[in-house]
């Protein structure tokens, strides 16, 4: 089956959501067609034009953005002087409201890959009437132990890129909340402390990965590497900004209020988050969805078979 052909956007912009923020937006396809909104992951990878390619655009009409500090949004994370307080999962899902209304959508299905699952997910338990379907792909719920497994839990199976992980924190903080630790040093005043830890935040990223590629080439431009660092320690260390309670998964507890909003969750086998069952857990609580497993494919929306799977549920949605 494969992706659909590359296509560029009709329209686009940048919007005004407050707080000094400017949000990239895009539309594609066919402005007519089935609304449906790409949320990416990260947080902080920003959006990529091969999102747009897991939709017909004869049938879709393709909304795109760039999250709050990351890809074409201003201000970037990576410059010091932006303030990350008001950089939050309920500043995106408002940021998601601005943009549904400014381009005149009712409702729309929302597709998401990683921390765009998480983000997804709470979007539609608190927006249910505007959420039509949801597909989703290395699925996370932004869950304390998600956290924990990725900075912590992953370094018995990686333990000399764990052992170089731990040795930039400060020995005192080596035992506590890595995520936490590590948005500490990339907040400090000295440039020199804040290059060395987005440097070695993103060479554990990459060392952990179950499956190829085991090279990422945006890791090596520095504006991206320090801002999607910044912006994922601030989630990480911070429970996501969904609450207490969230050592099991607020969003998982809530799964239940997802019913009557069809979904499609397409799952590698070897992706890390699949030690803790969370995606079983999630499909289980969730009524009206549907799990689809693509065997050795790690935590890659793009690997064979993911795509596929991916698109062949947009397809089926867009009859709806």
């Amino acid at each position: 089956m494969g992706l659909y052909p590359e296509i560029e956007p009709y329209d686009q912009g940048m919007l005004d959501v407050g707080d000094g923020n400017h949000v990239y937006w895009e539309v594609c396809g066919n402005p007519l067609g089935k609304p449906a909104v790409v949320l990416h992951g990260g947080p902080g990878s920003g959006s990529s034009p091969g999102f747009r390619r897991y939709f017909d655009p004869a049938a879709y009409r393709i909304v795109l953005l760039d999250q709050r500090g990351c890809g074409r949004s201003t201000p970037h994370a990576s410059a010091y002087a932006t303030d990350m307080s008001v950089n939050t999962t309920a500043h995106i899902m408002a940021d998601l409201e601005l943009l549904r209304r400014h381009l005149g959508i009712e409702r729309w299905l929302v597709w998401g890959v990683s921390w765009g699952s998480v983000l997804g997910l709470r979007y539609a338990q608190t927006h249910p009437g505007v959420v039509s379907e949801l597909v989703l792909t290395a699925v996370a719920t932004g869950a304390d132990r998600e956290v924990a497994l990725m900075t912590r839990g992953l370094g018995q199976f990686f333990p000399e890129a764990f052992e170089r992980f731990l040795a930039e924190l400060p020995e005192d903080e080596r035992d506590g909340n890595p995520a936490a630790a590590y948005n500490r040093l990339i907040e400090s005043p000295d440039p020199e402390v804040r290059r060395r830890a987005a440097r070695a935040w993103t060479d554990w990223e990459t060392a952990m990965a179950p499956a190829p590629p085991r090279s990422v080439p945006r890791y090596e431009d520095p504006v991206f590497r320090m801002g999607f660092a910044r912006t994922v320690t601030h989630y990480w260390g911070n429970d996501h900004f969904l609450g207490e309670g969230n050592k099991d998964g607020v969003v998982l507890r809530d799964a239940p209020l997802l019913k009557g909003i069809p979904g499609t969750l397409v799952q590698g086998s070897l992706d890390p988050g699949n030690l803790l069952g969370t995606v079983w857990r999630l499909q289980q609580a969730w009524p009206g969805s549907e799990l689809v497993l693509i065997d050795e494919v790690g935590h890659n929306a793009g690997a064979p078979g993911m795509a596929d799977a991916l698109v062949l549920a947009t397809d089926r949605y867009a009859a709806r």
